[in-house]
């Protein structure tokens, strides 16, 4: 009789435990399921001094939420590794997530053994992959149409974000959007106050070391400083001695005359990944160079590449000229933005870059036009590698009928982990229906019995009517990739939340110490 409360007893333990996690979950969804779809809802973030966010974004909303509990810190992760890959689809990878996790605790609650249902919900999310992959439809080109109506969705509906979107990806060229590494959505800044508009270069965000100096537009060659850009120097403890002192004196000599070379070369603008030494800042002033020090590495990259010039070392100083001339880049205009405090560079002899500048009237809107514009971005990105998809949960939903009838083929219990993959790839239709104000069940089965009928994967629910409409001739389209990879980050996180039996605190080392 003991060992069979026992048993009873474990059995309780184990579901109080992915209830708890399913719970904590669920929790999670809540705060961002509201904003999915055009009539979705915005969300207001309050810090602990009072700063405010508002925002539909659901990396924003989730990255700044305080979260505590470790299962609910896992499906953060699943918005992470979302934003990380592609960008965009955030909001939908968390609700694929968490409704895969709730189905999944309700099958095992009704006794399918939890191995079962997780070699089921990968073996269905594997079919769904495939499924979505092939339904995919490529886009032609920069010019083809539905590459604005993806930037126009994925940016809110904000057809000047679109507009200068799609204005940027044009001047970049297809090929560098399709560069493995480059991510579009890093070229978007934000300014108060300033109007949108695509620069055809770079648009570097740092005044001057040499501030007080107006610099006109004008050609430039550029000197790049992957140091600081100062004397070599000597170790301190070399210094307490005379031959150290003596050494440092004759570095500093050498660099006063190396300072020079700058102006046989013509140089125009000099950039260092740290600070600068206030001789060589007052020469530069003196000789009308513009010089912007502690720039990331990252934007010494962007100008290199932009400029064709090659980054080095303080000690590169000691080349003669006619080396060091093939470190640097050109750019046929250089000049400080004193309005928006930044500096425009353009016409370089590099590789083609834009920057796309979104402007708005107070901190809080600009913040997050600047989210909008760069999911735009990340979208349009996305679809020119991978094709796009019909929006608005209609490709979920012709792939959870597909899969549907496959789960009939299924025999084991493997089969109630594919149902719970069915259910959940029609939770992001029948969240966006709730969030246009309509009843889920009913909405659902219309598309349902309409995609059927029709044999298409491409009919919805409009949120305005209500009715059913073909989502590809209302120009409502996804980027495929982000729905592949929100479906794949949704089914690891969920098998993993599935599989935690117990959960056991870690004991503080530096409290054993």
């Amino acid at each position: 009789m003991s060992q069979v409360n026992n048993g009873s007893q474990d059995g309780e333990e184990t579901y109080a435990t992915l209830r708890n996690n399913a719970n904590a979950i669920r929790a999670i969804c809540a705060a961002v399921e509201g904003t999915l779809g055009p009539k979705g809802l915005d969300t207001m973030l309050v810090g602990a001094r009072g700063e405010v966010i508002i925002t539909n974004d659901g990396v924003t909303i989730l990255e700044k939420m305080d979260v505590t509990h470790p299962a609910a810190r896992l499906l953060i992760q699943v918005a992470r590794s979302q934003q990380d890959r592609v960008g965009d689809g955030t909001t939908t990878a968390t609700v694929l997530a968490g409704a895969l996790v709730a189905e999944g605790v309700a099958q095992v609650t009704r006794g399918v053994p939890v191995a079962k249902v997780v070699r089921g919900v990968q073996e269905g999310i594997a079919f769904a992959l495939r499924s979505l992959a092939r339904r995919s439809r490529p886009i032609s080109g920069l010019d083809d149409p539905l590459l604005y109506r993806i930037a126009y969705i994925a940016g809110r509906e904000y057809a000047d974000l679109a507009g200068l979107v799609i204005e940027g990806a044009k001047r970049l060229g297809l090929q560098k959007l399709r560069e493995e590494h480059f991510r579009f959505s890093d070229v978007i800044l934000s300014r108060g106050k300033a109007e949108g508009e695509v620069w055809p270069g770079l648009l570097i965000q740092k005044k001057p070391a040499n501030a007080q100096l107006e610099f006109p537009p004008d050609t430039a060659h550029i000197l790049l400083f992957q140091d600081a850009f100062e004397p070599e120097t000597v170790d301190e403890e070399a210094l307490t001695t005379d031959a150290g002192f003596h050494k440092q004196l004759q570095l500093r000599e050498q660099f006063r005359e190396m300072l020079g070379k700058l102006i046989e070369l013509r140089v125009g603008f000099i950039a260092s990944e740290r600070g600068i030494d206030p001789e060589a800042e007052q020469f530069c002033t003196d000789h009308g160079i513009m010089v912007l020090q502690r720039l990331p590495r990252a934007e010494l990259r962007r100008i290199a590449e932009y400029t064709g010039a090659r980054p080095l070392r303080r000690s590169g100083l000691r080349k003669p000229a006619h080396e060091l001339a093939g470190y640097l880049g050109y750019a046929g205009h250089v000049a400080y933005d004193e309005r928006l405090e930044l500096v425009r560079m353009a016409e370089g002899k590099g590789r083609a870059q834009v920057s796309i500048v979104v402007g708005a009237s107070t901190s809080e809107v600009v913040g997050e036009r600047l989210r909008i514009a760069r999911d735009a971005a990340s979208s349009v990105q996305a679809a020119l590698r991978g094709g796009c998809l019909p929006g608005g949960g209609a490709a979920e939903m012709a792939v959870a009928h597909e899969l549907e009838r496959y789960r009939e083929t299924v025999q084991g219990m493997e089969g109630f982990g594919i149902a719970a993959v069915v259910q959940a790839l029609r939770k992001p239709l029948a969240q966006i229906v709730v969030n246009a104000g309509y009843n889920p069940l009913e909405k659902v089965e219309e598309a349902k019995a309409a995609q059927i009928a029709a044999g298409s994967d491409s009919l919805g629910i409009d949120c305005d009517t209500g009715a059913v409409k073909d989502m590809l001739e209302q120009g409502v389209i996804d980027p495929a990739e982000v729905k592949l990879h929100a479906l794949q980050a949704a089914g690891e996180v969920a098998s993993a939340v599935l599989r935690i039996h117990t959960v056991i605190k870690m004991r503080d080392p530096r409290t054993e110490e």
